[in-house]
């Protein structure tokens, strides 16, 4: 995005910095216009506002940078920093949704993660999660300033857009007039373009706590128990909880015990003792009788007692303590002992707070080593990316996520997530391995719920998170059609388990296949070259955009009742878009039935987005390279002409990395004084250094066949290349040869020397005087060597394709090809130059292309 874009609208306020120019000086005004205000006490409630209005989880406030080219997060409601970071700070002009919405003042809602894959793939790609969301651009004075987003767990029951519009309208309102209020109170803040210029944000985020739900409030009433006289006074809180009046209670042990439970009689007695004993009282749990309406049954109050003696007047021994209603925090962990699960719970940041003995124990670990820790740095064998992602998948999807692990000792254990906009609560238990368990594999159970009984735990793997980052990575080496598909099988195939994969193009509105893997053999002929009406699910996946899961072949059936079948028991049909455009589709198939995760239907969904870009810059990269192709043979000889006494071949190879095509090339020319023959290279693998080889082919071949000298020719040809302004330099070996005589005259321009193999064998590496690059200095000067050919000879002209190998030296290669040449022995020259390229062209990684031109001079094979 460029600066005009970055800037806000209008001219820039006087007295008002700009960017560039240094911090606004109204920045620091803003931040000590109040010793308590700051800008986001302006933002919290009409973001915690929006939240609930639109039954979402998380609110985040983004606002403009100081340079106006990012969009920085300011405040978070109800989802943890740390699962943001890589959205704390994003560009204007990013392909992202926070970005749009500010660039184009417009309102967007994405209910689901289907609709964010289809607007921003790559933003899926890095929160492939299942989460709806929805963006409003924030307005001070008609001018854009940032943006609020809510999110919304997609399993919800659905919104329609146009509420979901008037709540965040109404946030947005909100928000531009607490904004304004705010920065007006800063002197010379009057006007509405300075108020909405000095509106920007550098800072960290700030989170805001979303409000809790309504709990019962813990009562505490204060006691005085004198151990001498038994006698009993308190405030008025603690009579409450005892269920007596003040003017009632005469303050005698007699008055108590007949308010406590009979089972509990001796843990209060037991409690005096204690406090006699060492002088403290530490926790005695005993009920009480709770007041009852009318008819009801007697019910009992659970409380605590906790206090410490002190001595009076006189030396008497008086209890000072509290008494503590206990029917929540408290008789909850006492619940939660009971069970035979591990609980444990997370902050919202994902920090331990609390784990019960059974937690404690089944992880190995006491309740101070887990607190305040992240599960997954304390517990070394959790310390694994796909742990990691299982918490973020649970905490941003707001549905239930679970999973299993191999302890240390050898046990399986099962974890479920349950997630809420406070915080986690888990469940951990030793469970028995399914068939082809794999530590780590995410799983939810059917339905979506989580599981009820350690028996329902299923095998999980990696989570979506590693997949897309894996996918994304290994994609980033796909350079041809062919990469991206391979890739693509052979990551999505093992990922996630299934056993068939079959990739579909778009071309002339009909689908054909460019790869599959699995298929029984012919069963996709029937499929080849569909037209876009017809009725298959993966036609309809990317004509409606959406892709489709058949967890079963009833399901699928049920849906396409004239189908063909293969074998498979579940199907995922995925439609690749890219840049808004169907490419294609992808189908996967499962060997058997096959329940799809909402987290698993997420990932499929981004990777779709990802190999739908892939696949779409590898195309654009086939027909470059098919034209580059096309250019290249078009300027390379078709054929060589006969001379009387020689005999010439010539051979070229492509290179394997990046474009199939170089600026290598070889010509045989005739001149009038005999034969030029000429090789040359220019650097480079692209379409323009193609152009340039065929340019400079042209050149010599006109200057050669004009009657120039060898020395003429290439300082000719020099000074053109120097003319073209191309950035691109070029290697040139030039012999003209005199076929009646033998004698040469060569030129070397930068280039790796010839080699000669003489009649009886001999081989040599001609070590000519050369001159620089072509293309450096328009007026260098390149000297001419005479040399003389004797019959039998055979001279070989080549590119630094043939002898240079990554980290190899290239005076190595020479030699070993100078070796193969003097040892082969054949009557053909064909035969020959194939041995010299042999290992050239069974090298899978070649970088270089290659070039060949062989040359026998006077040359009698055996008969």
């Amino acid at each position: 995005m460029d600066d005009a874009a970055a800037a806000p609208r209008g001219q820039r306020p006087a007295g008002v910095a700009g960017p560039g120019t240094g911090e606004d000086p109204g920045a620091e005004e803003l931040r000590t216009v109040h010793p308590a205000a700051r800008i986001e006490d302006a933002l919290a409630e009409p973001v915690v506002a929006a939240v609930q209005d639109i039954g979402g989880y998380g609110g985040l406030v983004y606002l403009r940078s100081r340079d106006r080219r990012s969009l920085v997060l300011c405040v978070v409601a109800g989802v943890p920093r740390s699962l943001l970071m890589l959205w704390w700070r994003v560009p204007v002009g990013g392909a992202l949704p926070m970005s749009e919405a500010y660039r184009r003042s417009e309102s967007l809602w994405l209910p689901d993660e289907r609709a964010m894959m289809l607007r921003f793939p790559q933003f899926t790609a890095a929160l492939p999660y299942s989460f709806g969301s929805a963006f409003h651009p924030v307005h001070v004075g008609g001018e854009p300033v940032g943006v609020l987003c809510v999110l919304r767990s997609a399993a919800r029951e659905p919104m329609d857009e146009q509420t979901v519009r008037a709540a965040l309208h109404d946030a947005g309102r909100d928000m531009e007039e607490r904004l304004t209020g705010f920065t007006r109170q800063v002197p010379g803040r009057e006007g509405a373009e300075a108020v909405a210029y000095g509106i920007d944000y550098d800072d960290q985020p700030v989170s805001v706590r979303l409000p809790t739900p309504p709990v019962r409030a813990v009562s505490v009433g204060m006691v005085e128990w004198d151990l001498d006289s038994d006698r009993w006074s308190g405030d008025d809180d603690a009579l409450s909880l005892l269920g007596v009046a003040r003017g009632e209670f005469g303050g005698t042990m007699a008055e108590v015990e007949d308010r406590v439970s009979p089972d509990d009689l001796y843990e209060l007695r037991a409690g005096r003792r204690e406090a006699t004993d060492t002088g403290q009282v530490r926790g005695r749990y005993f009920r009480v009788l709770d007041e009852a309406e009318d008819g009801e049954r007697i019910r009992y109050r659970p409380v605590e007692l906790w206090g410490h003696v002190v001595r009076t007047e006189g030396d008497a021994r008086l209890l000072v303590g509290a008494l503590v209603d206990t029917a929540g925090g408290v008789t909850a962990a006492e619940a939660a002992e009971r069970l035979p699960d591990g609980l444990f719970s997370l902050d919202q940041d994902g920090r331990i707070v609390y784990a019960n003995h059974r937690c404690q124990d089944l992880l190995g670990y006491d309740l101070e080593h887990l607190l305040g820790h992240y599960p997954w740095d304390v517990l070394t064998w959790l310390h694994d990316p796909a742990y990691e992602d299982r918490y973020r998948a649970a905490m941003l999807s707001q549905e239930p996520v679970s999973y299993l692990v191999h302890d240390p000792d050898g046990v399986w254990l099962g974890f479920v997530l349950y997630p809420g906009v406070h915080g986690l609560t888990g469940r951990v238990f030793r469970t028995g391995a399914p068939a082809g368990a794999e530590p780590g594999q995410p799983l939810a159970p059917a339905g979506g719920e989580a599981p009820a009984a350690p028996e329902l735990v299923a095998t999980a793997r990696a989570g979506a998170l590693y997949h897309v980052v894996q996918m994304a990575s290994v994609l980033t080496e796909a350079v041809t059609v062919k990469d991206v598909c391979l890739a693509v099988a052979e990551q999505l195939l093992p990922a996630f388990g299934a056993q068939e994969i079959a990739l579909y193009t778009i071309r002339d509105n009909r689908m054909y296949l460019l790869w599959e893997s699995g298929y029984p053999e012919h069963f996709l002929d029937s499929f080849e070259g569909v037209p876009l009406n017809a009725n298959l699910p993966g036609v309809h996946a990317l004509t409606t955009r959406l892709p489709l899961f058949f967890e079963s072949p009833e399901a699928l059936v049920n849906a396409y009742p004239q189908l063909l079948l293969d074998s498979m028991g579940a199907w995922a049909f995925l439609p690749l878009i890219a840049s808004g455009h169907p490419i294609g589709s992808c189908i996967l198939g499962w060997t058997a039935p096959h329940r799809f995760t909402p987290e698993e239907r997420t990932a499929l969904t981004a990777l779709g987005g990802l190999t739908a870009q892939a696949m779409e810059r590898a195309r654009l990269y086939d027909a470059e390279s098919a034209v580059a192709r096309g250019l290249q043979e078009g300027l390379l000889p078709h054929r060589l002409p006969a001379i009387d006494r020689m005999l010439t071949t010539g051979r070229y190879l492509p290179g394997t990395q990046g474009m199939a095509i170089g600026g290598d090339w070889y010509d045989v020319i005739r001149t009038e004084r005999g034969v030029a023959l000429v090789i040359g290279d220019v650097e480079g693998h692209s379409v323009g250094a193609a152009a340039v080889m065929g340019q400079l082919r042209s050149a010599v071949h006109a200057f050669a066949a004009s009657g120039r000298p060898p020395q003429e020719v290439i300082t000719h040809t020099n000074r053109l290349l120097a003319d073209l302004e191309t950035d691109l330099f070029a290697t040139c070996c030039y012999v003209e040869l005199d076929p009646a005589t033998g004698r040469a005259l060569a030129v070397r321009a930068g280039h790796p020397p010839p080699l000669l193999r003489h009649a009886d064998g001999h081989t040599e590496s001609l070590d000519l005087p050369g001159g620089v690059l072509l293309g450096v200095q328009p007026e260098a000067v390149y000297p001419v060597t005479a040399l003389t050919l004797a019959p039998g000879s055979v001279l070989a002209l080549y590119t630094d394709g043939l002898v240079e190998t990554p980290g190899g030296d290239i005076g190595t290669g020479i030699e070993a090809v100078r070796r193969c040449l003097s040892r082969s022995r054949t009557d053909s020259v064909e035969e020959l130059a194939d041995r010299l390229i042999r290992t050239a062209r069974r090298t899978e990684d070649r970088p270089d292309d290659v070039a060949l031109l062989l040359t026998a001079y006077d040359w009698r094979p055996a008969r």
